[in-house]
């Protein structure tokens, strides 16, 4: 590029929020920051994946810097048990908030999605030849609706419209897997505008003394660790789980499940497991000894409610992968998940919601010490060679330079543009009216017309 580009990152996540899509927005700001580019973030509040506000970041509106990367962080709700309608709530006033920050015209607008409406926010910054939008698609909004039944039929149909109408008016969007370039391609989305760039292992790979940590945890030699490490929510279907150590507990097997981390569902599981020997329930690690409890474990657990298939790609993989030791995979045949645990060789895949199976295949597993230690050398391999920081690294910024010189990529139709229901509040109705072509002083302070 001949000149540094103003690019604005509309994401409701960033860090400090350790795990979910948080580092992969953190990360690319900081790859097309460290580019040249002038690299503006408006992020909510840090609330992932314990729902509720981290300390410190109370506030109508936060400034900060993180490296060469200007903040913003705008307030919205934090629903302490989120649901469907909960959590679109939550979004809907993300969008609204981050609308309304002023600041100079941007060459390019990136949305990350989920939240699906900060697209709609995103879009109002478009302007061909002068503005170009680009959205990352790091969950299929749609699907994630009707996998996990949130919303029911109707609202399944009607956030299937709106993401249709949203994705296709974009310059471009990025699909973190090609399961999903395919799903966007179903849902209507034109192949051209498509870009697969994967998400990339953010573990740096070091790792401390895990003889250590296994005995601060109470792990014995004598027992097979099996660890799910990260969100415990509704799509993760955990309750498989517990049941699999209910069942070991039966018979008495040597095997301990544990559930690292946090989530809407913790509670409820951990009243479900109640007086279950074999299962354990630990608080989330610090980033240095989340890794060590990875590479500690003998087997690692990716499991997923039957119906999940084309929503997400687990980014708990990413770190799975890097830590060394075999995964397994309790998830739809059709899942993203699947496909990757097949390519990479780095695990087995048993049916979603058999606990009986999921046991058999954890005892199969550690019991096969060679085997396990094969596995997890080949899902190292696989991280290194699929999962690289340094190519997704020069993607996005490839990506992102493009689309500044190509901001005027076919308008959707009005078809498309009328599938957007019309905002009934009046707060919505606002929305519609924001402007983003405000004027500024040489500064970049708004100008009052």
């Amino acid at each position: 590029m001949t000149k540094a580009l103003r690019v604005l990152i509309l994401g409701l996540n960033y860090a400090p929020e350790p795990t979910g899509i948080a580092p992969y927005t953190t990360g690319m700001a900081h790859f097309l920051a460290e580019a040249g580019h002038d690299v503006h973030v408006i992020t909510g509040l840090p609330h992932y994946p314990h729902w509720e506000v981290a300390p410190g970041y109370r506030g109508r509106r936060i400034h900060e810097e993180d490296g060469k990367v200007r903040i913003t962080r705008v307030s919205h709700p934090v629903p302490a048990k989120p649901t469907g309608k909960s959590r679109i709530a939550m979004e809907a006033a993300f969008a609204l908030q981050a609308a309304a920050v002023a600041g100079p015209r941007p060459d390019v607008v990136l949305a990350v999605s989920p939240a699906l409406l900060t697209v709609a926010t995103a879009l109002r910054w478009r302007s061909p030849g002068r503005t170009a939008v680009g959205v990352i698609t790091q969950d299929l909004y749609s699907r994630a609706i009707a996998e996990t039944g949130a919303l029911g039929g109707k609202g399944t149909k009607a956030a299937e419209r709106l993401e249709r109408a949203l994705l296709r008016r974009a310059d471009g969007v990025i699909a973190i897997h090609e399961s999903f370039r395919r799903s966007l391609v179903n849902l209507g989305v034109d192949d051209d505008r498509i870009t697969t760039i994967r998400n990339w292992t953010h573990i740096k790979g070091v790792v401390g003394d895990t003889t250590k940590l296994r005995r601060r945890l109470g792990w014995r030699d004598d027992e097979i660790v099996a660890l799910h490490a990260g969100n415990m929510g509704a799509k993760q279907g955990l309750e498989n789980v517990v049941e699999a150590a209910r069942a070991a507990d039966r018979d008495g097997l040597p095997v301990r499940f544990v559930l690292l981390g946090a989530g809407n569902q913790r509670a409820y599981l951990e009243g479900l497991g109640a007086g279950i020997e074999r299962l354990q329930f630990i608080d989330p690690l610090p980033g240095d000894e989340f890794q060590t409890a990875m590479a500690a474990a003998d087997v690692l657990l990716l499991n997923e409610r039957p119906e999940v298939a084309e929503m997400c790609v687990p980014s708990k993989l990413t770190s799975y992968f890097a830590s060394g030791r075999p995964v397994i995979a309790a998830t739809s045949t059709r899942s993203a998940a699947t496909s990757e645990v097949l390519h990479s060789g780095g695990g087995r895949l048993v049916a979603p919601g058999q606990p009986e199976a999921l046991l058999r295949v954890v005892l199969e597993v550690g019991a096969d010490k060679e085997e396990a230690l094969a596995m997890g050398f080949r899902g190292q391999l696989f991280a290194r060679d699929a999962l690289d920081e340094g190519a997704a690294r020069t993607a996005y910024v490839s990506w992102v330079e493009q689309l500044a010189g190509r901001g005027s990529v076919v308008l959707a139709t009005d078809a498309d543009v009328s599938a957007i229901p019309a905002p009934r509040s009046g707060r919505l109705r606002r929305l519609g009216r924001v402007t983003t072509g405000r004027k500024h002083d040489e500064a970049g302070a708004e100008v009052t017309p």
